[in-house]
């Protein structure tokens, strides 16, 4: 099978070429550093002859919500487009579990995501949205936004936080699968507050500030209810527990 992985050279899409490869596929990456811009269209229908499916793990460089927008909408059509004219069979993209709640609750990201799955939902290409819990590789990032002072201010919604290794993995496993025409949820295998998974992981950096946790403490712009971030149905879990998660972190990746 001859693949596309835009956003291919990424800390998920690397992943997943890899993967995919060692699967023993035809796995090309696109990314503007290897002459392919979704926004522009440059090198896109290149990238994109003779492909049979497009994994799309590209990501807003901005968090702003207007730019988010611009972003999932261009980069959106674009690579629609420039499928149909391919006659790829089979468009998975990677979003976020409870990505229409965030919405509502007025996280502004995620209304550059609820536009892409709309972009694909009628694009034409058969398709499999991939709803991801938060990557364990974004814990700092979640730390930083509840830093007030001494304290870091964390909701106490759950969250089922999921490592890279089983991100990649189960994305390339939906890869090699029929279009389900629908969302595949992933996560990871244990649930936690999110309060009280940031104090254990201040703990085990060897971080002394206090987490102060509560029910209205906004996630990126939203409050949330407790279920927002997690699976509310089935969803295929990763193996890779916290713990083994942390243990195995390198220097590099500590600091």
């Amino acid at each position: 099978m001859k693949i596309l992985v835009i956003g291919g050279t990424g800390l998920i899409g690397s992943k997943v070429v890899d993967r995919l490869r060692d699967a023993g596929h035809d796995v090309t990456p696109a990314a503007p550093s290897t002459g392919v811009n979704t926004l522009t269209g440059e090198g896109l229908d290149a990238a994109m002859a003779g492909v049979d499916t497009v994994v799309d793990l590209s990501n807003s460089p901005s968090f702003a919500k207007d730019d988010v927008i611009a972003f999932f909408t261009t980069a959106g059509r674009n690579i629609a487009e420039a499928e149909k004219k391919a006659g790829v069979t089979h468009h998975v993209a990677l979003s976020v579990v409870g990505t229409d709640d965030l919405d509502r609750l007025g996280s502004g990201y995620f209304a550059g995501k609820v536009a892409q799955e709309q972009l694909i939902r009628a694009a034409g290409v058969p398709y499999t949205i991939v709803h991801s819990t938060q990557f364990m590789e974004f814990l700092p990032g979640i730390v930083a936004s509840g830093e007030k002072g001494a304290d870091v201010h964390m909701p106490t919604a759950d969250i089922q936080p999921i490592a890279s290794d089983d991100v990649a993995r189960l994305v390339a496993d939906a890869t090699l699968e029929p279009p389900t025409t629908q969302v595949v949820e992933i996560a990871g295998p244990a649930r936690f507050s999110m309060a009280d998974l940031v104090a254990t992981y201040l703990t085990k950096t060897g971080d002394a500030r206090r987490v102060i946790g509560s029910a209205e403490t906004p996630y990126f712009g939203a409050v949330l209810d407790r279920d927002t971030l997690v699976p509310r149905g089935a969803a295929r879990l990763g193996t890779i527990g916290f713990d083994e998660w942390f243990a195995a972190r390198t220097p590099a990746a500590a600091a």
